[in-house]
């Protein structure tokens, strides 16, 4: 006869896995979710960043050359001569006035460029995001994917800025609903424990596409030192590393494939739609309830202050290597006897060999930075980590733009202004899909970063057109250098927004 004596004595519950180890309970799916958000979000920033590298020289070869005749250049010359002598300092030759115009004009041109780009993202990222609402976050993910990848191996065959400008409108659309579409479904996937550290580690995964970009822009500088590119064209261009690099950034577009085979809309956004009740992806509910509309409105100023930082300053730290290094690359071209078109495919491969260089230290610092940030804000808070960060990516940006003065000066300074300029981006991840419902949740994570973004697009436009007028006088790099501190003011806005803003620390997400 049994008794309560023989059964098996009752084991205590282990205790629930925290922090970092808390990662260790998720299932095989929500893995699966992840890696293939991460792939998404992965191939999203390589074009990102092949367009970030591929820029200068695109603008240098479709922007039209400064002529004798160009009717600026008497005015600008004047200008020069006017210049140098306020500073005591000979007077430029003549064709020196035609140099520095040619170099302002390609400098607004890709300020231009990154504008429209933004634009496009933000315009896409704002669509997308009512459309991750109503339609679903997987439905949404695919399309988005599809879209750049297609005007991204687009952008390799223009043959001016105005077929270049609205291929990266077109493919901004597509890169700015990924990241909404990406970090909803993670965040809905996630148990709560394990959230902040999944999506701190999804948007440091950003990191393996850019550095994947400033590989490829390596290998092609020096394929192109080789001449491995001389004598073949594309629809009649000749073929370059910048147009190679947009071919690469059609690939992504097999992903689809991967997530139309297996992935799956949350429980979550499942179950909202199934209740009925009101419909997701409002753009009226958001903005006219009071409790998302404050949050709306000034996490898309804490998105503005970040992604200018990013986009309208750190992201021309490879320019301003290249201003910094050319005379080197030219006195070795000399020192190695090349001249004419051997000196100039040298020239521009060592460039762009180099701004890989830039490109890849840069996001080594910027992994690292979103790590820490992911860690830093599970123990202190949301708005503590972003406080501190935006202080630090202020100053950080503005010494690199101040006094990176020799090419060996990349390989510390550049990866401290990543570090602490990405880590913001990893608070993004984390923080906006907290502070909206279900219904709301892509609409709103996507307003904040989209809108952000759309009015952070004037950011690289005001850097073109600062180097271009105010400080267009000054001899090169000093222009780009004056307009990468002038701009560092931006992160006080993301300092100001914070205190409206509510800390959501070790709390749920709302339904």
């Amino acid at each position: 006869m049994s008794t309560t004596a023989d059964a098996p004595p009752t084991l205590p519950e282990p205790a629930p896995r925290t922090g970092w180890a808390s990662l260790r309970d998720l299932n095989g799916y929500q893995w699966f979710v992840f890696i293939v958000c991460c792939l998404a979000w992965d191939m999203d920033c390589m074009d990102q960043q092949l367009f970030v590298l591929a820029r200068r020289p695109a603008m240098t070869e479709l922007v039209p050359k400064v002529t004798e005749t160009d009717p600026r250049l008497p005015a600008f010359r004047a200008k020069l001569e006017a210049q140098a002598a306020a500073e005591n300092k000979p007077v430029p030759p003549p064709a020196a006035a035609i140099t520095a115009l040619q170099n302002a004009d390609i400098g607004e041109a890709a300020g231009y460029a990154t504008s429209i780009f933004m634009i496009g993202w933000a315009v896409g990222g704002i669509g997308f995001g009512v459309m991750g609402d109503r339609v679903g976050r997987v439905k949404t993910l695919m399309l988005t994917i599809l879209l750049y990848a297609v005007f991204t191996g687009l952008s390799a065959i223009s043959s001016s800025t105005t077929d270049f400008f609205l291929y990266r409108f077109l493919t901004g659309l597509g890169v700015g609903g990924v990241f909404a579409a990406a970090v909803t479904l993670l965040a809905e996937t996630m148990p709560d424990k394990s959230r902040p550290f999944v999506l701190g580690l999804f948007q440091a995964s950003s990191v393996i596409g850019n550095c994947a970009a400033a590989l490829l822009s390596m290998w092609f500088g020096s394929l192109q030192e080789q001449g491995a590119f001389a004598g073949y064209t594309i629809l009649g261009h000749a073929l370059s590393p910048w147009r190679v690099m947009f071919l690469v950034g059609i690939l992504p577009g097999l992903l689809v494939v991967l997530i139309q085979a297996r992935l799956k809309e949350p429980e979550k956004w499942l179950a909202m739609k199934a209740a009925g009740g009101k419909k997701g992806g409002s753009y009226g509910e958001l903005l006219g309830d009071p409790r998302y509309r404050s949050n709306a409105l000034f996490g898309l100023l804490l998105a503005m202050a970040g992604v200018v930082g990013l986009w309208g300053i750190a992201f021309f730290s490879p320019d301003l290597q290249q201003y910094v290094a050319e005379p080197a690359y030219k006195a070795e071209a000399e020192r190695l006897g090349l001249t004419g078109d051997a000196a100039a495919k040298f020239v521009a491969g060592q460039k762009a060999y180099w701004a890989g260089i830039t490109s890849l230290v840069q996001n080594v610092g910027a992994f690292f930075g979103i790590f820490v940030f992911s860690i830093v804000t599970v123990y202190t808070g949301r708005k503590p980590a972003f406080a501190a960060f935006f202080v630090l990516a202020g100053l950080s940006t503005a010494g690199v733009f101040l006094f990176l003065k020799e090419w060996s000066d990349i390989f510390w300074m550049v990866p401290v202004m990543g570090f602490f300029q990405l880590a913001l981006f990893g608070g993004y991840a984390i923080y906006f899909p907290e502070l909206f419902p279900t219904r709301l949740r892509s609409t709103g994570t996507s307003f904040c970063y989209n809108v952000g973004r759309l009015i952070s697009a004037f950011g690289p436009a005001a850097l073109g057109l600062l180097t271009s007028t105010v400080y267009a006088s000054y001899p090169a790099p000093e222009p780009l250098r004056y307009a990468g501190v002038t701009m560092c003011l931006v992160f006080f806005i993301g300092l100001a927004a914070l205190p409206f803003l509510p800390e959501t620390k070790d709390k749920p997400l709302p339904e």
